[in-house]
C-alpha cells in the first residue's frame, strides 16, 4: 500500500490550532496551576472575586468549582452537557474538583477521552468496525467514528469508561471489552467555538471475532460498518469524513501498523505531534 505520509499532517495541524496561552490568563485551582480562562469569562470571574486580567485567576477551595460552572451555565456561559468531569492539576496526580464537561474549555482545562479501534481479523487482512455519528449530536454529527469513544466522567478510571462506553454505544460485553489493549495516549490543544480543549485520549485496541455485530445501545450512532483498514487509511488520507479527533487515533493505528512508515521523517514527526502536541505557530513544538 502506498504510503503519502504528508497527507496526514493537515490532520496533526487542524487540532493543535491553539497557541497556548495565547489570548487567556492563568488559572490556579488550590494552590497549583490548572488551567487557562477563556476572555469570555473573565469579567464574569472578576465580579466573583477570583483574579484580574492582569494577575490572573484563583480559586483556593477546589470543592466550589463545580458551583461555579453550574452558576455559568444557567447564565448561559455555555450549555451543561449535565456530566460531571474531575478535574487534575497534572496528568497522574489526583482529582482536586468535578466541573460539568462542557464548562472545560472556558476554564482551558484538561479533558480525557477514551477511543477504542474494533479490529477484525480476515484471512486477506485487518478490518475496522467504524460508527456513523447521529445527527443530532452537538459535535461533528453525520462523521464517522470510531466503535467506542467517549470522556472518563468522574470518578472512573479510562478503563471503567471504556467499558461503560463499550456496553453503551455498541453492546460489547463488560468480559470482552476488558481485554482491549491499552497502546497509548494522544494529546493535542485546539480553538474551539467553546474554548479551548486540551485533550488527552487514552487509545485502545479491540479485536472482535468475525461473528461480532454491533448494536447501539443509547442512540448516539446511526449505523456501523466494518470496512477494511485501508479503505480507513485512504478516508483519513483523502478526506474529513472521520471526526476530527478520530484522524489522529487511526494515524496511531496506522503508524503502528506499518501502513506509514514509522522511521520516515514525516513519520517521526506524526508520532511526536501525537505525543506531545504539534504547534500551529511551530510545527514539532509543543503548544
Amino acid at each position: 500500500m502506498p504510503s503519502d505520509d504528508t497527507a496526514f499532517l493537515r490532520h496533526l495541524r487542524q487540532c493543535n490550532t491553539a497557541v497556548v496561552p495565547g489570548p487567556r490568563f492563568a488559572f490556579t485551582l488550590g494552590g497549583k496551576q490548572a488551567g487557562w480562562i477563556d476572555p469570555t469569562i473573565a469579567d464574569r470571574l472578576e465580579q466573583e472575586g477570583l483574579g484580574s486580567r492582569t494577575a490572573g485567576f484563583t480559586l483556593n477551595d477546589p470543592s466550589k468549582l463545580e458551583s461555579l460552572g453550574e452558576k455559568l451555565a444557567q447564565e448561559g456561559f455555555y450549555r451543561s452537557h449535565h456530566e460531571l468531569f474531575d478535574v487534575m492539576p497534572d496528568l497522574g496526580q489526583p482529582a482536586v474538583a468535578r466541573i460539568d464537561r462542557g464548562a472545560l474549555p472556558l476554564f482551558g482545562l484538561v479533558a480525557i477521552g477514551v477511543h477504542m479501534n474494533g479490529l477484525v481479523r480476515k484471512p486477506d487482512g485487518l478490518y475496522l468496525w467504524t460508527g456513523r455519528r447521529a445527527q443530532n449530536k452537538r459535535l461533528d454529527p453525520g462523521k464517522l467514528d470510531h466503535l467506542v469513544a467517549g470522556g472518563v466522567p468522574a470518578g472512573h478510571s479510562p478503563q471503567e469508561a471504556l467499558v461503560k462506553e463499550a456496553a453503551e454505544e455498541a453492546s460489547i460485553a463488560a468480559e470482552l471489552a476488558r481485554t482491549a489493549q491499552d497502546v497509548g495516549r494522544i494529546v493535542y490543544a485546539l480553538n474551539r467555538p467553546e474554548g479551548l480543549r486540551r485533550d488527552i485520549l487514552y487509545c485502545y485496541d479491540l479485536f472482535l471475532p468475525e461473528s461480532f455485530e454491533p448494536i447501539a445501545a443509547d442512540g448516539e450512532v446511526d449505523s456501523f460498518s466494518l470496512m477494511p483498514l485501508s479503505q480507513a487509511y485512504a478516508l483519513v488520507r483523502d478526506t474529513d469524513e472521520f471526526k476530527f479527533n478520530v484522524n489522529l487515533v487511526l494515524i496511531d493505528l496506522f503508524l503502528r501498523q506499518g501502513l506509514i512508515d514509522p522511521t520516515s521523517e514525516t513519520g517521526r514527526l506524526l508520532r511526536a505531534g501525537l505525543t506531545e502536541g504539534l504547534s500551529p505557530a511551530s510545527p514539532g513544538k509543543t503548544a
